[in-house]
Formats: structure tokens, C-alpha cells, sequence
């Protein structure tokens, strides 16, 4: 096409320039909020497309290769109009172009510049490239000193950034002398995983030139290792590469790859030559086209990232040669820059096929779409696993899609990613998996049941229950607590009589965004449809229906004794109770106000990480746990004394004020005498928790160093008192402080009293021994089905 021709460019739409007229590449580009992009200004006609800061808009490559991709403009548009649940659809040029539906504005950072380049990201290099395993070999002979070590430094960097979780790789650094750039890891490769590529990382700066450079053994030493490697079977058993980062070679060591590498050149050699000179660039052009490689020169820190990603280009030639449309998920991930949500992203790659192209192995790129895993959790019925039943999916090499106890984000206010979130190995999360069992499984794809104790933490991990859970794997995991669900009520409910019922947010009845036409429903205006036969084609659960309509009807009575509780309220002098409410397993919810309605009543606190399938609030999951005919008393840890609520709970509850649970609790305690001090579980600061089996919370006021004691002996007591369903009073002297222990009955409440005469002036410091951090060992993976390593005409 000709150069001239214009495009929407994604950080230019909608500018203007001083005298007000839209600038080139931009022009005036409709962007409406929708809700279905985190409210992002969207436009749903449209794609746009974003070059990299580096290269030129208007690049002859660039214009050409997003005029022939315009046509895609209408293939998204028909996906999304076929499948609403689709957000991001895109396509990543191997020319450096990224064209992304709908369109939206992209900003650049407080430096002027956008630094993604779609072609080192995940999606696009798992696509387009086998696993693979990859020496680096680095010079660092005297002539390297300067900007050419600084350049050969970043050029490993960007190399580390093409490779992924299926990768494996190591890093010498050669002169007289093989150094390996990670002593512990001398002869082997490791997987190319975050972790292992920032330790990498931390290594290169320890570099220094000096001496002469003797290459011929250094690529002796990367055949030998990726040789004895793929023996063994524990890498990537597949395409194999060696990337030499050097300022030239005196010879061609022919005798070496004549050795190691021919005939077959199963091993690829890539030479990036660095600086400027080019007076041994004829030699290693030779090692390139010998091995089935590529040569590149990299004069400057600007040539890096463009020269190195064409290797990934000649590493994909044998699949487009094969015509091999492979499916590739990456693994979990946060886009900051769009939402907090966790992601995964299904791409495969786009071939030319024109008869003068098929057998050169050309690759126009790689096409897109992004899932939140929020959408594939839908497909998993959460209100049949029971209470504390979870779901759960990782990838090939063990690492985490989603679970529970997958939490990416730090909780600081500014939803920041943790380092590694994406590379969390099962094992991690479930700790009583010790021996990997279940763990392997998953990974091999075996399937069938099993028990197993799996201790739980609730509450954003401040609190632990121990169930016994059947296991059931195979693409993906369930755990499913023994005893809840066992049993439920379904009536023979008209939908008219149950019709008065208010569903928490947590339970789909109806997947109404599935369809455009359905997504201006409500839950309860779908299920009239569904039910009364006006849209028999809503997708809706008919079993659950039944269930939330007979709940609706058995507890309707609850309305009207609430209300009678409400009109006769103005004549109680304790006015402590605020709200009534009832939930149900079916997602159900009751709630009466005796307040008016500005009142807190499970806010964002208790509805705060949806996507970890907490599809039963907190409140509800520790009612469940309590004995029949006992109440959970329970303080939200964030909020203020000044502004906590007590809520009492046990499948219906109260929530009231905590000074008026104060005012309960203190006339009940006035036998007890001054030289003591009284206090529950409502009024000790938050650091001063003692956690228990059975996630029992005690409260104690002693000094830190005194926990560890309090764990070994009171713990047995604590369990006992708990487990005998009566009342039993412990009395412990540890170290300076004395103190009673008992249960509050029908309760999850101990009440403690403290002897406060006692000197602790003489307990002994706090100590802590240092800890040594040991790496992780390589587990149990299961290697990508296709592999494309190599093909006898490129």
C-alpha cells in the first residue's frame, strides 16, 4: 500500500495540535465508557493500533502490515457480537505493530514513552516459538570494557525477557577462562522462570572485562550442557539454541560445530555482534547461516531490543513450515494498566500462506484475546461444592492459574502486584500436600479422588480451619468439605410465591451476560422470564431456582416477626441492635434494618476478593462451623473501636453496636475483683491474637515472647474445652503473668482474667534466630504437547 495511508494510532487519537486541528495518525475517534472494560472509554466499531516508542509510525513495513490487518476491524467485531463475555481482541505484528479491539486511548508514561512492544510478551513468544532450551555465552575479554560490556549486559536482559515458563536457559561468561555467571548452576540449565531470571539478572552487573577470549572452548561447553541436559529429560526437549554475545571472532570453529552440531544442526547459533567494527563480522555471519541461526549487530542501547527479538522469528520458521496453529494459555497475570483482575490469555500464530512464501516459514504474527479467570470460574457450579469447597487450576509446569490462596495484589491501598505472583506453585498453598501427590497429579493429568486433611485460612488469612476435603482432579482441582451439601430442600414453589426474595450478589441464577439482549436484566427479572417459559433460552440454573424459591417461602415469616420486633423497638431502652439478616446456601438473603438506612452492614470488607471464590460470606462460613444451637460473636479487625459493630451470628444474626455488647458483658462480670482485670475478645488491640486449632482466636494480654509458651501448653487445654462442649476453667502461671481462662457457653468467646499486679520488668528480650533461605528445587512439569524444534529446509 502506499505510505500515505492513514491509520487510527493509539496514543494519537483525539489530539489536537496548537492551532486545533487533529493531528497526523489521529483524528476524531468516538469513545463511549462501558462497564464491560472497567468502565473505560471504548469504541466498539473500531480497533486501534500501537507502535513501540522506538520505531516510526509511518515505517513502509509498519503502514503496510496494519492496511492488510485492517480487515481484522470486522472479525472482532463479530466475535464480540457472538460471544459478549469477550473483552480484549487483538493481533501483535512481527513488524512491531499491535492492533488491539475495541479501540481505546493509550497513554504514555512521565517520560513520553509506552515501552510495550507486543513482541516480547508471553502470549506472543509462546505462540510463535517450541519451548526451547538456551545457552548464553558472554565475552567479557579485555576489548568488551565500556559501553560494549554495558550493551552486551543489556542485550543477555532483553534475551531473558523472550524467554518463558517453558524455557530453560544458563549464562557463561568466557576470556581465557569458562565462568559460569551462577557458580551453583555450573553444567546445567535452570527454567526460565521470573525468579531465576532477576537472580540472573542481579549477576550480570558483577561482570568485568579483562584477558583474551578463547570462544572455541566456551562453545564446547554450551554443546556439552545442552547435550547431558536433554538426556536427562528435564528440559524443554525440543528446540535448543546458543546465543553468542561478543565484539567479534578471530575464526569459524568449524572443527567445533563439525563435533557437536553437524550434520543434523539441531542446535541453533545465534551471533549478536556488538559495537560498530565489523572486521570479524564475516565470521560470525558464517556460524549463523552453518547452524541454521541468525547474525545480528547492535551498535548502540537503542539497536537492542529490535535485533534481538528476530531470533524468535527464525525459531518459528519449522512451525509455519508445518502450518501448526497451536493453542497456547499463558499463565495468570495482572494488567495493571487495565484492571486488577487476574488473566489469562489464549493466542496462537498467523502464518502467510501465499505458495511463493509457504516454505521461507514467514510469520505475519500472533492473534489474541485476554479471559478474565473470573470467566472461567463461572463455569464451575460454586453454590454445589459445599460451604468451604473450593476450586482450583494450574498450569503444565505446577504454577497457580487460580485458587483461593492465590492473592496477587498487596492490600496497601494501591493494589500493587507481589514480585512472582504468577510463577506460585501449588505446593505453596496447599501446605498438607507434602509429598507433591496431589500436586503431580494435576500435572500429569491423572484424574480421580482422594482425602486429605487441608488446613484453610478465611478472613484474608487471619484465621485457619482444618476440614477433611475429597480431592477430585483432573484438568483442574475441587476440594470438597466432607458433611456440607450433603442434603438440601427443593420444593414445589411457584414462582410468584417466592418472588419476594433478595439474592446476594455471589450466586448466578442466570448467566444473563452471556447474550446482548439478556444483559439489561436483573437476576430476579430473569428468572420470571426463565420460569414462566417468556425466554426458554436464558441459561439458568432450574435446580437452584427451586431451591432459592422454597427458601424464599419457608422463611417468610422472618418479615413479619422482624417487623413486630421494629414497631415495638421505641419502647426498649437498650437500643443497641441495628440490623437483623438471614442468608441461605441457595444465596438467599433476609436483612432488617432498625436504623436507619445510612448504616454499615457487610460493606466492602466482607465482599473484598470476589475472584477468590469466597461465594459464601464470611460471616456465613463461620456460622456454619459453630455447633447447632451456639452463636459466633465476631469484630471487623479494621475499623476503629470507636466505629466497630458486634455481630452475632449463626444462620440468622444481629449485627449491634459494641458499646452495647460492652455494656452486656461488663454486668455480667462484676464478681470479679479489682485485683483483676476482665476483659473478651472485643477488647484487645489487634496485635495481640494467639492463633488455635479450630480457627478459635484467644486474646491474651501478655508480652510477645510469651506466645510460644502459651501455644505448647495452653493449646492442648484450649482444644480440650472446645471439643468437651462444656465449661471448663483453666488456671496457668507462665513466667509473670497469671491469668484464667474459660469459655463463654453456646459461644466462640473466652472470657480471660489477668492478674495485673505481676513485675514483668524482668522478662527476657525477644530473640530471633536467622533464617537461611534455601532455592527451590525443580518439580514435577509436563512438557507442551507440540513441538516444532526443527525442519530440514530452514
Amino acid at each position: 500500500c502506499s505510505p500515505q495511508y492513514e491509520y487510527f494510532n493509539a496514543v494519537l487519537i483525539n489530539e489536537v495540535d496548537e492551532q486545533g486541528n487533529n493531528v497526523e495518525l489521529g483524528g476524531e475517534f468516538l469513545l463511549e465508557p462501558n462497564d464491560h472494560f472497567n468502565n473505560l472509554s471504548v469504541n466498539l466499531s473500531l480497533s486501534v493500533v500501537q507502535v513501540p516508542t522506538n520505531m516510526y509510525n509511518k515505517d513502509p513495513d509498519i503502514v503496510n502490515g496494519v492496511y492488510w490487518s485492517e480487515a481484522l476491524n470486522k472479525v472482532f467485531v463479530d466475535n464480540f457480537e457472538r460471544d459478549p463475555t469477550l473483552i480484549w481482541q487483538y493481533f501483535g505484528s512481527a513488524k512491531g505493530f499491535f492492533r488491539q479491539y475495541p479501540g481505546v486511548k493509550w497513554h504514555p508514561d512521565e517520560h513520553g514513552v509506552i515501552g510495550f512492544d507486543c513482541r516480547n510478551r508471553k502470549w506472543y513468544i509462546q505462540a510463535a516459538t517450541s519451548p526451547k532450551d538456551v545457552v548464553i555465552l558472554v565475552d567479557v575479554s579485555g576489548s568488551m570494557k565500556g559501553l560494549r560490556l554495558t550493551i552486551a549486559r543489556q542485550t543477555v536482559s532483553s534475551i531473558l525477557d523472550t524467554l518463558g515458563d517453558d524455557d530453560f536457559f544458563n549464562i557463561i561468561a568466557y576470556n581465557q577462562e569458562i565462568h559460569y555467571v551462577e557458580p551453583c548452576l555450573n553444567g546445567t540449565l535452570v527454567r526460565a522462570d521470573r525468579t531465576n531470571k532477576d537472580h540472573f539478572r542481579e549477576h550480570l552487573d558483577k561482570l568485568f572485562a579483562k584477558g583474551i577470549g578463547l570462544l572455541g572452548e566456551a562453545l564446547a561447553e554450551a554443546f556439552t550442557i545442552l547435550s547431558d541436559f536433554n538426556q536427562t529429560g528435564r528440559g524443554s526437549v525440543c528446540s535448543q539454541a546458543i546465543m553468542l554475545v561478543t565484539d567479534g571472532a578471530t575464526a569459524m570453529y568449524d572443527d567445533v560445530f563439525e563435533r557437536y552440531n553437524w550434520p543434523e544442526r539441531k542446535v541453533r547459533i545465534f551471533p549478536y555482534l556488538i559495537g560498530r567494527e565489523s572486521a570479524f563480522a564475516d565470521n560470525l555471519k558464517w556460524m549463523a547461516c552453518a547452524n541454521k541461526g541468525y547474525f545480528s549487530q547492535i551498535s548502540t542501547l537503542a539497536d537492542v531490543q529490535e535485533n534481538v527479538m528476530r531470533y524468535l522469528h527464525v525459531m518459528s520458521r519449522p512451525k509455519v513450515i508445518d502450518h501448526e496453529h497451536d493453542t497456547v494459555w499463558t499463565e495468570a497475570y495482572v494488567d495493571s494498566a487495565v484492571s486488577t483482575t487476574l488473566m489469562t490469555t489464549v493466542a496462537m500464530p498467523v502464518f502467510s500462506t501465499k505458495n511463493e512464501t509457504k516454505n521461507q516459514g514467514i510469520l505475519l504474527g500472533v492473534v489474541g484475546t485476554d479471559i478474565p479467570l473470573q470467566e472461567l470460574m463461572k463455569l464451575i457450579p460454586k453454590h454445589m461444592l459445599g460451604i468451604h469447597g473450593y476450586a482450583f487450576a494450574i498450569t503444565n509446569n505446577g504454577y497457580i492459574l487460580t485458587h483461593p490462596e492465590l492473592r496477587p495484589l498487596y492490600q496497601d491501598g494501591q493494589k500493587r502486584r507481589k514480585p512472582n505472583y504468577s510463577s506460585v506453585d501449588l505446593s505453596e498453598v496447599e501446605w498438607e500436600d507434602k509429598d507433591d501427590a496431589l500436586r503431580n497429579a494435576m500435572v500429569n493429568r491423572r484424574t480421580g479422588t482422594f482425602s486429605m486433611e487441608v488446613k484453610k485460612t478465611v478472613d484474608r488469612g487471619v484465621r485457619l480451619q482444618i476440614n477433611m476435603f475429597s480431592v477430585s482432579i483432573s484438568d483442574e482441582g475441587l476440594a470438597l468439605s466432607r458433611g456440607h451439601g450433603k442434603y438440601f430442600f427443593r420444593g414445589n414453589v411457584s414462582v410468584e410465591a417466592g418472588m419476594s426474595l433478595q439474592t446476594s450478589a455471589f450466586t448466578l441464577y442466570s448467566e444473563t451476560h452471556e447474550q446482548h439482549e439478556h444483559r439489561h436484566l436483573t437476576q430476579i427479572q430473569a428468572i420470571k422470564l426463565f420460569m414462566t417459559g417468556r425466554r426458554p433460552h436464558l441459561k439458568c440454573d432450574r435446580e437452584l431456582i427451586q431451591e432459592v424459591l422454597f427458601d424464599a417461602v419457608v422463611t417468610a415469616p422472618l418479615e413479619a416477626y422482624w417487623t413486630g420486633l421494629a414497631l415495638n423497638k421505641s419502647e426498649n431502652s437498650d437500643k443497641g441492635v441495628e440490623i437483623a439478616f438471614l442468608g441461605t446456601r441457595t444465596g438467599l438473603s433476609r436483612t432488617n434494618l432498625f436504623v436507619p438506612a445510612d448504616q454499615d452492614f457487610l460493606t466492602a470488607e466482607d465482599k473484598e476478593g470476589v475472584f477468590n471464590a469466597d461465594h459464601f460470606p464470611l460471616w456465613y462460613k463461620r456460622a456454619a462451623e459453630q455447633v447447632p444451637g451456639t452463636f459466633v460473636y465476631s469484630i471487623p479487625f479494621s475499623t476503629g473501636m470507636q466505629n466497630k459493630k458486634t455481630h452475632t451470628r449463626h444462620a440468622v444474626g444481629i449485627q449491634m453496636k459494641l458499646e452495647f455488647f460492652q455494656r452486656k458483658f461488663w454486668t455480667a462480670c462484676r464478681q470479679v475483683t479489682t485485683s483483676a482485670i476482665c476483659f473478651t475478645i472485643t477488647e484487645l488491640p489487634d496485635e495481640l491474637i494467639t492463633p488455635f486449632d479450630n480457627h478459635i482466636y484467644i486474646y491474651i494480654y501478655v508480652y510477645v515472647y510469651v506466645y510460644i509458651y502459651i501455644y505448647i501448653y495452653v493449646h492442648i487445654y484450649i482444644y480440650n474445652i472446645i471439643n468437651s462442649k462444656c465449661s471448663v476453667i483453666v488456671h496457668l502461671c507462665l513466667g509473670c503473668r497469671s491469668f484464667v481462662i474459660q469459655q463463654i457457653p453456646s459461644s466462640n468467646l473466652f472470657m480471660v482474667v489477668v492478674d495485673k499486679k505481676c513485675d514483668c520488668s524482668s522478662a527476657p528480650p525477644v530473640t530471633m534466630d536467622p533464617i537461611e533461605i534455601i532455592l527451590k528445587f525443580q518439580k514435577d512439569r509436563k512438557k507442551p504437547e507440540s513441538c516444532h524444534p526443527f525442519h530440514p529446509e530452514v
